[in-house]
């Protein structure tokens, strides 16, 4: 996989061969991106990271702190391995912890991207905390499978079995 806009335009992003996660494609990866928009300044966090490609992309577009979050050992490991394109440039932080109870923590991000396995997280829960953690006008953007029941009050548009929802957090 490539970045595909930013500082970091072309550079690849490893992944692993039969890996516990689905990378998310580059047309919704794009779709994402270009309903997010300028990103300058944002701190982001990376919910079920995976690869890291959702963090390493906003990182190109402008993030400038970048906290990406994975209880899988071998997807640490790799995000750590492809942070070396950062070059030092980004803010950045990698923890290994179970997606849930790392909200339980107070902290606070412009951006939340959440990618969880699909049929396997309470989706509902995972929503309630992450619009709590985000900042006032922060974005939450959620990567589902269509079929799964997603709460009210969020923009969501549907690539073949993907459903991309994005909600603005609003005092």
């Amino acid at each position: 996989m490539n970045i595909l806009a930013g500082r970091f335009k072309g550079k690849k992003i490893r992944t692993i061969a039969k890996a516990s996660y689905r990378p998310t494609t580059s047309r919704v990866r794009k779709s994402i991106f270009d309903m997010l928009g300028d990103l300058d300044g944002c701190s982001v966090l990376d919910l079920f990271a995976g690869s890291g490609i959702l963090g390493f992309e906003a990182a190109s577009r402008g993030a400038v702190a970048v906290t990406f979050v994975d209880d899988d050992r071998r997807n640490v490991q790799l995000i750590h391995v492809n942070s070396q394109i950062l070059q030092n440039q980004v803010d950045m932080k990698v923890v290994r912890k179970e997606c849930l109870h790392y909200l339980r923590v107070r902290h606070e991000y412009d951006i939340i991207f959440a990618d969880p396995p699909y049929g396997k997280i309470d989706i509902s829960k995972l929503v309630e905390k992450c619009l709590t953690t985000l900042l006032n006008n922060g974005r939450f953007v959620l990567e589902t499978s269509f079929r799964e029941s997603i709460p009210a009050g969020g923009r969501s548009k549907r690539y073949g079995d993907t459903m991309i929802t994005i909600w603005t957090k609003t005092v």
